[in-house]
Parts: C-alpha cells; structure tokens; sequence
C-alpha cells in the first residue's frame, strides 16, 4: 500500500470523530501523559491546520518540497496567490514526518494565512525561531522541524515567482 494513501486512510478516520461536531478541535484528545511540548504543539499535532490530503483537486499557484525519506521527514507546501495584493490567501502542507514535523508545517500554514495572508517578501523571510515561538518552543533537538516550514514555504514562493515571470 502507498504510503500517502496509508496517511489518507488514517487521518480519515480520525478527521470523521472531528466532523461529528462540526468543529476542528472538538473530537481531537489532546490528552496525554507524558507530554514534553506545549500545549500549542499538541494541539497542532493532535488537530493539525490546513493538511492537504490529496492534491490532484487543489490548483496551487506555488509548490515546495524539502527533506529526504531517507532521514525520515519530508514537508510539502502549496500556496495559493492573491495576484492583487500578492498575499499567501491559502498555504496547504503534507508531511510525513513526527509530532513537531506536523505541528510546525500546520502552524507555518496558520502563520502565513491569517490577517489576510502573508506577503510574499515577508513569507520569504520567515524564520524557524518565529514558528518555534509561536509554538511555544521546541527542545533543541527539534528545532529542524520548524525549518522545514520555512524552507518549503520559501521553494513554493520562489516556484510561484518562477511561474508568474513566465505568464
């Protein structure tokens, strides 16, 4: 079995408890003993923003995609362009990766669509510590998760500008 329909499988599964009340966070236990993170990270982990499932019925104006499978985190990134402010009107993600891999895509993908999206100087420039603080923090050995975020945030910009030189 593929590997992204394995993922669709599972997160299904867990996306029909959430729907039964028609609200994100309602259905996600982010009960957990033993938890090391903040809250911030378990709830994006638990109830991740703006995953993507399947592309093939998202129209992205840009596509990023960093990491390796060998080293086992990898995170891509579609962003949608609104061409008149040049803002980031919509960022999905997908991830095969860990906890703070997930979390940080999803909070990258809040960050750069909320107060009617990020500008796309300004998502070029974002920086791994402003999504480790907006999580809370990471241990030290995590930090190259939110790095992640930022560099496929960074591919997909500079695809849709590669793209919109050419039309």
């Amino acid at each position: 079995m593929k590997l992204g329909l394995m993922f669709q499988i599972l997160f299904n599964r867990v996306n029909k408890i959430r729907m039964k009340n028609n609200n994100i966070t309602q259905g996600c236990s982010t009960d957990g003993e033993g938890w090391v993170y903040s809250q911030a990270v378990k709830l994006h982990f638990f109830c991740p923003r703006n995953i993507l499932l399947d592309e093939k019925d998202f129209d992205a104006d840009g596509y990023g995609t960093v990491g390796s499978p060998e080293c086992g985190d990898v995170l891509n990134v579609w962003i949608k362009i609104d061409k008149e402010t040049n803002r980031i009107k919509e960022c999905k993600w997908r991830t095969f990766g860990c906890a703070t891999a997930i979390a940080s895509a999803s909070m990258m993908s809040v960050m750069v669509t909320e107060n009617g999206g990020m500008d796309l100087k300004e998502a070029q420039r974002l920086k791994p510590e402003q999504i480790v603080e907006r999580l809370g923090g990471l241990p030290d050995r995590k930090f190259h998760c939110s790095v992640l975020g930022h560099m496929a945030l960074r591919e997909a910009v500079l695809d849709y500008l590669k793209n919109a030189k050419r039309h």
